[in-house]
């Protein structure tokens, strides 16, 4: 058995370039399937986010039309409640990643407001980076690693990775109201930002580094992690 830590963005809104705060978190698909693949397997889950504050859903993230289907979106709902860990999360700045076996970051809005300007994001991806170990980041999450430049530098650059791209961000509505896009930023970061079809699940493996441009990736980026434990 696997300990495997998941480190969630506590915000509960996203700051758009007028001030306006769209809410947001986590997004469902993005805990919820990573999730039940890995505890199914026997894993276990331990949930980390700044201050400790308990994950908040994006609430958008379980409409049945962003989860494919009516049913789709309660089988979320019903892994999200039966989830005890999200409910007692440990402080982030406490997480030690000697006391894991892998890491994954799972997106959604709320990285793009917390987890991008976390010192202690920040430093457990650098230090997951350097360790070997897997190390997991979907959708908006690839946002942290924007915590782990010193002087401008980041670990990551020249590494292969996939994020939520800009064409996907315009689709949704918020490109052009939001203060930056996720792609361009990963872009100046310095790494090879790789892309598939919009909405359709595509991963990139990197040495010890999984990434998935989308929630549809989640389940796809899961599968590869387990394979990799």
């Amino acid at each position: 058995m696997a300990k495997l830590l998941f480190v969630m963005t506590g915000a509960t809104y996203w700051t758009l370039k007028d001030g306006t705060r769209h809410a947001t978190g986590y997004w469902a698909e993005e805990f919820a399937a990573p999730y039940k693949a890995l505890t199914e397997a026997g894993h276990q889950i331990v949930v980390a986010t700044p201050g400790a504050v308990v994950p908040n859903v994006d609430m958008m993230s379980l409409r049945p039309e962003m989860a494919g289907s009516a049913q789709t979106a309660l089988d979320l709902e019903a892994i999200i409640r039966s989830a005890e860990e999200m409910r007692r999360p440990i402080q982030l700045a406490d997480a030690r990643l000697e006391d894991y076996d892998a890491v994954y970051f799972p997106g959604g809005h709320g990285p793009m407001e917390d987890l991008c300007v976390d010192a202690d994001a920040g430093r457990l991806l650098t230090a997951a980076l350097a360790s070997g170990k897997p190390l997991a980041v979907v959708c908006h999450a690839p946002a942290a690693m924007l915590a782990t430049r010193i002087r401008g530098v980041s670990p990551f650059a020249g590494y292969r990775i996939s994020g939520f791209t800009n064409d996907e961000e315009n689709a949704v509505g918020l490109g052009s109201r939001a203060r930056w896009l996720l792609e361009d930023e990963l872009n100046d970061l310095g790494v090879e930002f790789t892309r598939g079809e919009m909405w359709k699940p595509y991963t990139v493996v990197d040495r010890n580094l999984f990434t998935g441009q989308n929630p549809a990736s989640a389940a796809v980026l899961a599968e590869k992690l387990l394979k990799a434990l």
